[in-house]
């Protein structure tokens, strides 16, 4: 049965035509997730949901443990994995209500762990297209297979948060060529890289920073508003997504740390072998043989 990931809020897996669903808890070596994983089958899809920043809303994006989270979807047996969020739009084209699927990634975070690696064990995955081009565009044909109002591509800059831009970052933002702003999804796409599981966002726009003087300033009421509308949004294209996705991947994703390791196996702490022998298992057994 074919298994996708979804990162999001917990709206998302309210869903009517979600079945067999079960919460389970997962152990992982860098701590818990943000709570526990819903579950369950969509047609011939299995669905694994985990709300990021906890029920009620309870993590800040900086404090949100990805790792663990990443590394849960692992365990579970995830090979595709969607992120979604609320994001402010950076481009007049780009309208709250509208849902863009980037292909690329700015980070502007500084206080959060983006790599699997270290405590002895040096691995480094390309990352120069930071999201899957396979998954994206599944992403992208589900959104148009339901009619949303779609962007197909961009830059999503990730800020650290929890605070939003100033008027002056917001527009130098711009400058760069950023599409979207939001707060979480670099850390996701780097730890799926390194987890050899592909990995796409759907960003959902709910404002326009603060860039934009006609627009107004960034309202925390009016981004709950869109944002409740855009899950019903997230909801269809999710189904269409799980309905079309293609039961063996194409892509070099599953490949990601073929060559990426460059430490000795022999100088690998036992530790970190432990620790890291779900992601990197396969790779140490095929050098020491």
């Amino acid at each position: 049965m074919k298994t996708l990931g979804v990162i999001g809020g917990s709206g998302l897996y309210e869903m009517s035509a979600l079945r067999d669903v079960e919460r389970v808890r997962v152990q992982t070596p860098f701590g818990d997730p943000s709570d526990e994983f819903v579950c369950g089958t969509l047609g011939e899809t299995r669905l694994v949901f985990l709300p990021r920043h906890g029920r009620g809303h309870r993590f800040l994006p900086t404090e949100v443990n990805f790792r663990a989270n990443i590394y849960g979807m692992k365990k579970l047996g995830v090979e595709r994995l969607v992120g979604i969020g609320a994001v402010g739009s950076l481009k007049k084209e780009i309208a709250p209500g509208h849902l863009v699927v980037p292909d690329q990634l700015i980070d502007r975070t500084s206080r959060r762990p983006s790599t699997f690696f270290g405590r002895g064990i040096v691995a480094h995955v390309a990352f120069a297209d930071p999201f899957c081009p396979a998954l994206a565009a599944a992403v992208a044909a589900a959104a148009r297979r339901v009619g949303a109002s779609l962007h197909e591509g961009g830059v999503y800059v990730c800020m650290e948060g929890p605070q939003f831009s100033t008027r002056a970052e917001s527009q130098m933002y711009r400058s760069w060529g950023g599409s979207v702003i939001g707060m979480t999804n670099l850390q996701e796409a780097k730890l799926a890289r390194e987890a050899e599981m592909c990995f796409a966002t759907l960003a959902l726009v709910t404002d326009y920073d603060c860039w934009n003087a006609d627009a107004g300033d960034v309202a925390i009421d009016d981004v709950l508003r869109i944002l409740s509308a855009n899950v019903e949004a997230a909801q269809r294209l999710l189904s269409a997504l799980a309905e079309d996705l293609d039961s063996k991947r194409l892509c070099a994703c599953g490949r990601a740390l073929e060559n990426a390791i460059i430490t000795d196996p022999a100088r690998i702490p036992e530790e970190t072998r432990r620790d890291l022998g779900l992601l990197i298992g396969k790779y140490l057994a095929r050098r020491s043989s």
